[in-house]
């Protein structure tokens, strides 16, 4: 089972960095991940959006694709498998596994100039070493579908505590 977590960041470049270190436990095979994305507000109020293509949407793209060939190859085959491709990437993006558009628009307009967020769709985690690693950084938890206890770890790793919770 996959969770999203968001975290929201201090510094239009801080989701970056902390995408970054999480990509590096992405290679050491610490944690993998269905879908990442960036949002962030430079000094001047500009928001920037950083989508990554989401598992689904390269599923889809490629279940797509396969059909449009099997089905289109006795007439244009390489044209039926672009529109069966296009069409996957729809299929894919509609399985509900990518960050949902408008959380991450509420999201995007409720963040401060010089500040940034990070979506993350966690299939699986090395708990321990993800935590450890977010101890470098100081962030707050917007949402997480993480049970109590491990959002609360999370929560104390990026200094998220509030000794009123």
């Amino acid at each position: 089972m996959s969770h999203l977590i968001v975290l929201a960041f201090d510094g239009a470049d801080e989701a970056a960095k902390v995408r970054e270190a999480i990509r590096q436990q992405q290679k050491q095979g610490l944690v993998a991940l269905d879908d990442a994305a960036i949002v962030s507000r430079d000094a001047e109020g500009r928001v920037h959006v950083r989508n990554e293509v989401s598992r689904a949407t390269m599923i889809g793209t490629g279940v797509g694709a396969l059909l449009g060939l099997l089905l289109g190859n006795f007439f244009f085959p390489l044209t039926s498998m672009a529109l069966g491709a296009l069409g996957g990437a729809g299929v894919g993006a509609l399985t509900g596994l990518g960050v949902d558009g408008g959380f991450v628009k509420a999201v995007k307009d409720s963040l401060k100039p010089d500040s940034s967020a990070l979506f993350l769709i966690v299939r699986d985690a090395d708990e321990s070493a993800a935590l450890a690693l977010l101890r470098n950084y100081h962030g707050r938890v917007l949402q997480t579908t993480l049970d109590s206890e491990t959002e609360e770890n999370l929560r104390r790793a990026l200094g998220d505590v509030d000794e009123g919770r």
